[in-house]
């Protein structure tokens, strides 16, 4: 299924765009380099061919990351948890709003925990442009499920912007039927202060009504209360 094009500049990659990304990863030394840091006990050329044979960006989380994760769990921690998965209804999308303590682990312990409870997939990601500092790193994420929150643009283009990732956000739920994840407010909560912002929710509502949507009866989207507890060692 092809993303609409005005969703280019910020979707994740469609699985038919998968591989020739993936050859522009294995060709970009700066991407090697991380990859025999991450994976240091596979050659390089193996983990080629474990990506090359990827066809989803699903298969890509499986392969590579969610072994990756859960190994960071069993050596950091007593376990993970997520609460009231059995409360959650897994046949619909989900919109998850969560605090926001580490920039890339919120995201990659809820993706597991989803899998690990039954849901079957993970969920499209939010990441702020400001992190995506080396051009490996933008394709990279966009493999991971990732979308776009464009935050270097100007005022002027700001609601612009904002309109566009709404309208995003819904189409991922109601036509791709893909879970999504947002922080709940822009940076961390550094002072315990884990209240949503208001703007983060006026930016969800904006999109809610395009013609290439599904009706509203057709998909349901949730959003439950679902906690992710790390007991630590």
């Amino acid at each position: 299924m092809r993303t609409p094009e005005e969703f280019d500049e910020i979707r994740p990659y469609d699985p038919e765009e998968l591989p020739a990304i993936f050859e522009e990863l294995i060709a970009d030394p700066e991407f090697r380099a991380a990859a025999e840091q991450v994976l240091p006990e596979v050659p390089y050329e193996e983990a080629c061919n474990r990506l090359r044979r990827c066809r989803t960006n699903l298969e890509v989380q499986q392969t590579f990351f969610y072994p990756l994760l859960h190994g960071i769990v069993d050596r950091c921690s007593d376990g993970l948890v997520l609460e009231n998965s059995l409360s959650v209804d897994k046949r619909v999308p989900h919109t998850f709003i969560t605090n926001h303590r580490d920039i890339v682990m919120d995201s990659a312990f809820l993706s597991i925990s989803l899998l690990d409870n039954g849901f079957g997939n993970t969920m499209e990601i939010a990441i702020g442009d400001n992190l995506l500092i080396r051009p490996w790193i933008k394709k990279l994420v966009r493999v991971d499920k990732a979308f776009i929150v464009q935050r270097s643009v100007s005022l002027r283009q700001m609601l612009a912007s904002s309109a566009r990732l709404s309208r995003y956000m819904h189409y991922a739920i109601a036509t791709k039927h893909e879970n999504i994840w947002i922080a709940q407010r822009e940076g961390r909560a550094k002072d315990s202060n884990d209240r949503t912002q208001d703007s983060i929710l006026k930016m969800m509502a904006m999109g809610g009504r395009r013609k290439h949507h599904r009706p509203p009866e057709a998909v349901e989207s949730r959003t439950d209360r679902a906690f992710i507890r790390i007991r630590p060692l």
